[in-house]
C-alpha cells in the first residue's frame, strides 16, 4: 500500500552487477555507465535572495482541494542547458529574476507560504506575498563531464534548493528556483515547489510562463487559480467504492519510519531502457494475442502493463499465485470535470488495476493491456468526484503495490527559453520500490524511447530483470 512517507532512500549501487541490458538491443556494464557518472557536482552556493511580485498582490488565503490536502511534499525538476554565446549567465540570471517576478503576480501562491487552518484542520495558501526565492551557485565541472543526464544522479540533487525543514511550514517558501552554471558556459535550473500546489501539468504551463516572460513577450498561458472548481459536494457523496484508497482509522498517525523506508544499502537501482522497436514489439505483441476491443493499445498502455507484469512477478521472497496484485498510475481529471486546461493545482488522480499474480503471470499481455485501459476508463468525471468526496469523508491515501510516475509526456524540455530549450529535464530522483518511473530520452535522440526506472531489494531485481526480458521476448 502507498501511504504518505517521504523520508529519502540512499541506494546502494551493486559492485558486484554483470552486465545488465537496456531493452533487447543494448547490453552496457553498469560499471562503464557508473564510472562516467560523477555524484559531487562540487557547486559552490553564491547569492540566496527572495523574489517579490513585481506588482502589489491581493493578501488572502487560498483554499486547497482535497486532492493538494495530500501532497505536502516537495518535487524538484533540474532542466540543464548548454551554452549559447548570446546569453551569457549574467543575462540569464537576470532574465529569469525579471521574469520570475512577473510571474508572482498571477501565481501569487507561489510567493505565499503553506499554513494549517487549526478551526478546519486544512492546509490553505496564505498568499501572503513573502516571496519565491532564487539561489546562484556554481559547478567546478564542465556539463559534459557529469555523465549521462538520462541517468538519475544523486548528485543531481546539488542543482535544486531544498526547502527548509528546520523552518516552520508557514515560512517556508513555496518555490524555490536555482541557477546553477557549468566551467563550460552551460547551466541547470533546477526548480523545487511544493507539490500541494500544482501538478506536473500545472508546473509545465508554469515554466511556459516563465520562459515566455523571459523572451520579454506576455504569458503563455493565463492560469485558473480557482481550487473551488474541485471543492468537494455538499453533502458529500461517495458513489463507487475506491479500493485504490486506504483508509486511516481516526486517531491514527502515521507509522515513523514508515513502511516504505529501506535502510540504506538494500536497494539495487537498475534503467531499463525500451526502444521505440521494443515498443512497437509490445503493441504488436498486444495486438496479435487474444484481443479485446476494450484494450486501447498505446505506448503508454503496454509499457505500464509490461512493467505492472515483472513487478508484480517479483514481489517478496515466495510467490503466491493468488495474491492480489494492484498498480496505480496517475490520470489528469480536467477534460472528465470540465476544467480548463490552466487549471493551476492539483488535477490529476489515481488510476488502478488489479489482478492475481496467477491472472498476471499466464494470461496475454492484451488482457493486462485492457486492465490498465479499463483503470483509465473508470476515472469519469462522476468517479473522479466521489474520489474528492471520499477525501471529505476520510483521513487516507492512494494504496496499491506501486505506483508508476510517469514523466514520459509531460514535456518539460519542449519549453522554449529565450536561450533555447532544454537539452533534458528530470525530476530529482529519491529511490523507492513503491514508485517506478518512466523518462523520456534525450531531445533529439528520439522521441518514443522511455527509461523504465527501478529501484529494489537484491533478490527482486535479479527476478525483475529476468522477466523483464523474458515478457519482451
Amino acid at each position: 500500500m502507498l501511504i504518505k512517507g517521504y523520508t529519502n532512500i540512499k541506494i546502494r549501487i551493486p559492485k558486484h552487477a554483470p552486465n545488465f541490458r537496456m531493452g533487447t538491443l543494448n547490453q552496457s556494464p553498469i560499471k562503464s555507465l557508473i564510472s562516467k557518472i560523477i555524484q559531487d557536482l562540487k557547486v559552490t552556493i553564491h547569492d540566496t535572495i527572495n523574489i517579490f511580485p513585481s506588482h502589489e498582490t491581493e493578501k488572502q488565503s487560498m483554499f486547497l482541494s482535497n486532492i493538494d490536502q495530500v501532497l505536502n511534499f516537495n518535487v524538484e525538476t533540474v532542466h540543464f542547458f548548454v551554452a549559447n554565446p548570446r546569453f551569457p549567465l549574467q543575462i540569464v540570471e537576470e532574465k529569469l529574476k525579471s521574469a520570475l517576478s512577473e510571474a508572482l503576480v498571477v501565481y501569487d501562491f507561489l510567493a505565499g507560504r503553506l499554513k494549517l487552518n487549526l478551526e478546519s484542520q486544512r492546509f490553505e495558501l496564505d498568499c501572503n506575498g513573502a516571496g519565491a526565492q532564487f539561489v546562484v551557485g556554481k559547478s567546478e565541472f564542465e556539463l559534459g563531464e557529469i555523465g549521462d543526464l538520462v541517468y538519475p544522479n544523486p548528485g543531481f540533487k546539488q542543482l535544486v534548493q531544498k526547502s527548509y525543514d528546520d523552518l516552520a511550514i508557514h515560512d517556508r517558501p513555496l518555490c524555490i528556483i536555482q541557477l546553477t552554471s557549468f566551467r563550460c558556459g552551460g547551466f541547470a535550473i533546477g526548480v523545487a515547489t511544493n507539490h500541494a500546489i500544482s501538478d506536473g501539468i500545472s508546473v509545465k504551463t508554469f515554466l511556459e510562463n516563465l520562459a515566455s516572460l523571459a523572451a520579454d513577450k506576455p504569458l503563455a498561458t493565463t492560469p485558473c487559480n480557482d481550487r473551488h472548481l474541485l471543492a468537494a459536494r455538499s453533502p458529500p457523496q461517495i458513489q463507487f467504492d475506491h479500493p485504490e484508497l486506504l483508509k486511516i482509522p481516526t486517531g491514527i498517525d502515521f507509522p515513523s519510519p514508515t513502511v516504505f523506508d529501506t535502510p540504506e544499502g538494500e536497494l539495487d537501482f537498475k534503467i531499463f531502457k525500451l526502444t521505440s522497436n521494443d515498443i512497437a514489439h509490445l503493441k504488436q505483441k498486444a495486438k496479435d494475442e487474444p484481443f479485446s476491443t476494450n484494450a486501447k493499445i498505446t505506448g503508454f498502455n503496454v509499457v505500464a502493463a509490461h512493467v505492472w507484469r515483472c513487478k508484480a512477478l517479483s514481489y517478496g521472497t515466495d510467490y503466491d499465485p493468488e495474491r492480489v496484485s494492484t498498480v496505480l498510475y496517475a490520470v489528469d481529471i480536467r477534460s472528465r470535470l470540465g476544467l480548463p486546461p490552466s487549471y493551476a493545482g492539483n488535477a490529476v488522480l489515481s488510476a488502478y488495476a488489479s489482478a492475481r499474480c496467477k491472472e498476471i503471470e499466464e494470461g496475454p499481455l492484451s488482457k493486462l493491456v485492457e486492465m490498465v485501459t479499463e483503470g483509465t476508463k473508470r476515472m469519469t468525471g462522476e468517479y473522479a468526484q466521489s474520489v474528492i468526496d471520499w477525501g471529505e469523508v476520510n483521513k487516507g491515501f492512494p494504496n496499491g503495490e506501486f505506483l508508476i510516475s510517469s514523466w514520459w509526456r509531460l514535456g518539460f524540455a519542449d519549453v522554449e527559453y529565450p536561450w533555447g530549450k532544454p537539452r533534458y529535464s528530470c525530476p530529482v530522483v529519491y529511490h523507492r520500490k513503491d514508485i517506478i518511473l518512466l523518462f523520456p530520452d534525450i531531445v533529439g535522440e528520439s522521441n518514443n524511447e522511455v527509461n523504465v526506472l527501478v529501484a529494489l531489494p537484491r533478490k527482486e531485481m535479479e527476478k525483475f530483470e529476468d522477466l523483464f526480458h523474458k515478457f519482451l521476448a
